[in-house]
C-alpha cells in the first residue's frame, strides 16, 4: 500500500509541475533544495565532506554544500518537467562543446561510451546525440518501487534515453555490448560504485572504488570512452565531451581496465573543479564517508 501511495503522489507532483513554466518549476526545485538542506543533516553533512574534498580549505564549505542540494533540488524539477514537447526548449538553450567528438565517432560506426558524473542534468546530453542520430543507451538503478521506476523509465525515454535495468547479471553488460554494436551511445553514470566491488582509484586525494564498466565496455568493444560533463546556466545547459580516453598498450586485461579507470577519475576531477557545487553527490563515497556514517 506505501509504494502504491508513494507512486501515487509521485503522479501528482509530476502532473502538478508539468503545468508550470519552466522557470517556475526551476525556481521551486532550487526552493526545495534548500528547505532540504535545512533539515537532512546526513545529507547536509555528506554535501560538506565532499566539498571539503574538492574545495579544500580555501573556500566555504557550508555555503558550497547549500548550493549542491540547491542544485540538485533544480535537477529533480526538470526530472519532473520531463515531456517530449519540452525537448525543443532545451535544445535551444543547452550550448555543447566537442560535440565534433561525436560526430567523429557516429561516422566511424563503434558506438561510443559517455563517462558522467552527477552534475548539472546530466540527462541534458541525451537530445543532443540524438538529434545526430545516435540513439542513447543507459543504466538505472532498480528501485524497491516498481511503479515509480517504471516512471523513471517513462521519464528518461522523453529525453530520447533507453534505460537498461542494473540487475548484476551478465545480461546488463551484453545489452551494452549490443546497443554499441548498433552504433549506439551508452551512457554511464561513473563517479560513484554502487555495489562497492569496483575498481580501486586516487579520487580527489582519497582512496576509494569507481566502477569498472566504462573501461570494461571500451576494451571489449573498442568504442571510444569519452568523459563528459553536464552544467548548469542561469537559464539551461552546457555540455562538454572530452576526449576519448586512450586504451593502454600494455598489461592484462584487468591492470588496463584498473589504468583507464584510473585516468577516468583524473578526468571526472577536473570536470567537476568546473562547477564543484553542481556536483549532486550526497550519498557515502569513500570508505572514510562510511565509517563516519
Amino acid at each position: 500500500m506505501k509504494g502504491v501511495l508513494a507512486y501515487l503522489a509521485l503522479r501528482l507532483g509530476v502532473g502538478l509541475v508539468g503545468l508550470l513554466p519552466g522557470s517556475v518549476a526551476r525556481f521551486l526545485g532550487s526552493l526545495g533544495g534548500r528547505i532540504w538542506h535545512a533539515f537532512a543533516k546526513g545529507r547536509r553533512s555528506m554535501a560538506q565532506r565532499h566539498m571539503r574534498r574538492v574545495l579544500g580549505g580555501a573556500a566555504d564549505v557550508e555555503d558550497a554544500a547549500r548550493t549542491v542540494v540547491t542544485s540538485y533540488g533544480r535537477y529533480w524539477a526538470e526530472a519532473l518537467l520531463a515531456r517530449s514537447r519540452r525537448v525543443p526548449e532545451m535544445m535551444r538553450t543547452t550550448s555543447v562543446e566537442g560535440i565534433e567528438r561525436l560526430v567523429e565517432a557516429r561516422d566511424r560506426g563503434e558506438g561510443m561510451i559517455y563517462a558522467l558524473p552527477h552534475m548539472g542534468n546530466w540527462e541534458a546530453a541525451a537530445p543532443i546525440a540524438v538529434d545526430l542520430g545516435v540513439p542513447v543507451v543507459a543504466v538505472a538503478e532498480k528501485l524497491g518501487n516498481e511503479r515509480i521506476t517504471d516512471w523513471f523509465t517513462r521519464m528518461r525515454a522523453a529525453f530520447g534515453i533507453e534505460i537498461v535495468l542494473a540487475t548484476g547479471s551478465a545480461s546488463v553488460m551484453r545489452a551494452l555490448e549490443s546497443a554499441l554494436a548498433e552504433n549506439k551511445a551508452v551512457a554511464l553514470l561513473s563517479d560513484r560504485d554502487l555495489r562497492g566491488r569496483g575498481v580501486e582509484v586516487e579520487f580527489f586525494g582519497e582512496t576509494t572504488t569507481l566502477p569498472p564498466g566504462p573501461a570494461t565496455l571500451a576494451l571489449r568493444t573498442g568504442a571510444p570512452l569519452l568523459p563528459v560533463g553536464c552544467y548548469f546556466t542561469d537559464n539551461g545547459h552546457h555540455v562538454v565531451v572530452h576526449p576519448r580516453l586512450e586504451i593502454p598498450d600494455a598489461g592484462s586485461r584487468s591492470e588496463k581496465v584498473a589504468e583507464m579507470t584510473q585516468a577516468l577519475a583524473n578526468k571526472l576531477e577536473e570536470i567537476v573543479r568546473v562547477a564543484p557545487n553542481q556536483w549532486h553527490l550526497v550519498q557515502p563515497n569513500w570508505p572514510s564517508d562510511r565509517e563516519q556514517g
